[in-house]
């Protein structure tokens, strides 16, 4: 048996920094719920009641403790990385939102087209049983025509037989 070829132009492994294999549908489901969380009333509270506590710390401090001084450039930073983070995640989560809609309209669409091929099969159906019911003898057509060739009813001409 012989050996299958190695590949001589290329390495082994991939060098330098690798990012993590990472599962699109578990990135974006954290997203999702993400941006279903920072839509809520609730983050809206524990983020307003975050901010009055960092700075009526660092106003009310005294001297060491003091950690982000009056212009709060730390809790500035803070902000903007968050909304750094934010904007990405909420537009990952629109985008599944809209491929779900998407899917979910064709699915509709579909669905519609069969429902028209199924009202159009049975209009065709009844259309074709009007036309050979058009055909079919009833029973005061059958009447009318006997009536005609015997002249009385036949139940008149079982009732003379019967006397």
């Amino acid at each position: 048996m012989t050996e299958p070829r190695r590949r001589l132009d290329q390495p082994k492994t991939p060098r330098g920094l690798r990012a993590p294999k990472l599962s699109a549908d578990a990135v974006g489901t954290a997203a999702e719920g993400i941006a279903r969380f920072f839509g809520t009333a609730r983050y809206l509270f524990i983020q307003t009641v975050l901010v009055i506590c960092w700075i009526t710390f660092n106003i009310l401090a005294l001297g060491v403790w003091k950690f982000d001084p009056y212009p709060f450039i730390l809790l500035n930073l803070a902000f903007s990385t968050q909304a750094a983070y934010a904007a990405p995640l909420i537009l990952l989560a629109q985008n599944r939102q809209a491929d779900r809609d998407r899917i979910q309209s064709e699915a509709d669409r579909a669905r519609d087209e069969r429902a028209i091929a199924d009202a159009e099969y049975l209009a065709r159906e009844i259309a074709a049983i009007r036309i050979a019911l058009g055909d079919v003898v009833t029973r005061d057509y059958l009447r009318s025509e006997l009536s005609k060739l015997d002249g009385p009813s036949p139940r008149g001409r079982e009732d003379r037989e019967a006397s």
